[in-house]
């Protein structure tokens, strides 16, 4: 099996994206188990790698010199200063984006890592998205995604996997935006996840319900009397492979994965494959909560595989060499998992990075 091609973009310059690049790709095996071309400005990127030696703690041996990079060149079109994003940083980590999308598709890479980006930046320099995975999607013509975040527990070593059904939108209008046909989509696309990227056939998953206590038989909302209930029913019919737990009021449906997380993973038998959250901070929240260093953003239902760290630009430390860069590396690291269990999930039909079709 031939190892696999990623693109991985530089994000808001401006912020921390280049420093974990450069600090992430010092394990020097990660090469050895795929390709690596950075989407970027090489001059951009050796700027930092000046600055971090020559005015942090940081060594060279702390960072892999760019010259040594496989890079695509993306110009960067004027100045920007450390910890300051502006529009040109914005606009500049859209275009990198933008480049290893088209690539991507071209069949060049079979998977994206995505360095942090700034939506308020990208307002700024005229490009209208609620974030990268909404990008991706359009680009990739794609209707039917997914968010879902994956991180593996430094305690346990057990695997924590979660999808959002709703995702950029404001609180006041996730009720309206759940449907039955929305919830099943995302079933659809988690179930094929795990059955493809992850080798769960029988997976176990737990359901949230959308209000506190999961409606308290109505008292406490409506939306799982009136057809959050007769889903899940219908869904279990549909998917008699999968365990489907749920409605599980909110705020206990993620005592067993801190269990799991922070505690003796044995003794939490009961401990789904995959969470299923409602709306976003339902499910991240409590991830982030857990796997703030390890998440890893993962895009579902594109023709490539997308990864990213589960953190944002943080312009506040951008430049003084003490960015963590453990959840950058897991991204690509996760990017080579799935692309290897792709390929064996396709038997070799097809490319081994294409979604199978349900």
């Amino acid at each position: 099996m031939s190892i696999p091609s990623l693109a991985i973009t530089m994000g808001d310059p401006a912020g921390i994206g280049p420093e974990i690049i450069l600090k992430a790709l010092t394990d020097k095996s990660l090469f050895q188990r795929c390709k690596i071309v950075v989407i970027g400005d090489r001059q951009l990127l050796q700027f930092t790698y000046e600055h971090l030696v020559q005015q942090t703690a940081l060594t060279p041996e702390d960072l892999i010199n760019p010259r040594t990079l496989s890079m695509v060149d993306v110009p960067l079109e004027g100045k920007i200063t450390m910890g300051r994003g502006d529009a040109i940083s914005g606009g500049f980590s859209f275009n990198c984006l933008e480049k290893a999308i088209a690539l991507t598709l071209e069949d060049e890479f079979q998977g994206i890592v995505t360095a942090p980006i700034a939506k308020s930046l990208w307002k700024a320099a005229g490009h209208e998205y609620p974030g990268q995975t909404e990008v991706l999607a359009q680009k990739a013509g794609i209707e039917k995604f997914g968010m879902m975040f994956v991180g593996k527990s430094p305690h346990t070593g057990w695997i924590l996997r979660s999808i959002l059904a709703t995702t950029h939108i404001p609180l006041a209008d996730v009720s309206q935006a759940l449907t039955p046909k929305l919830m099943s989509s995302k079933l659809d696309l988690l179930i094929q996840s795990l059955k493809q990227d992850f080798g769960v056939t029988e997976p176990h998953i737990a359901i949230a319900g959308l209000n506190p206590h999961s409606g308290e038989a109505g008292q406490l909302g409506i939306e799982e009397q009136d057809w959050l209930l007769g889903w899940l029913k219908q869904a279990q019919a549909k998917y008699p492979e999968a365990k489907l737990t749920g409605l599980i009021p909110p705020d206990t449906m993620w005592v067993k994965p801190g269990q799991a997380w922070y505690g003796n993973y044995q003794s939490s038998p009961t401990t789904a494959d995959a969470y299923f959250a409602l709306y976003h901070d339902q499910g991240l929240i409590p991830v982030k909560l857990m796997a703030f260093e390890q998440a890893i953003n993962t895009t579902v239902g594109l023709p490539f595989i997308r990864t990213s760290p589960d953190h944002g630009t943080a312009f506040d430390i951008a430049g003084q060499g003490i960015a963590n860069a453990s959840s950058m590396k897991s991204a690509i690291e996760l990017a080579i998992q799935i692309s290897s269990q792709r390929a064996i999930s396709s038997s070799g039909v097809g490319k081994n990075y294409k979604i199978a079709s349900n």
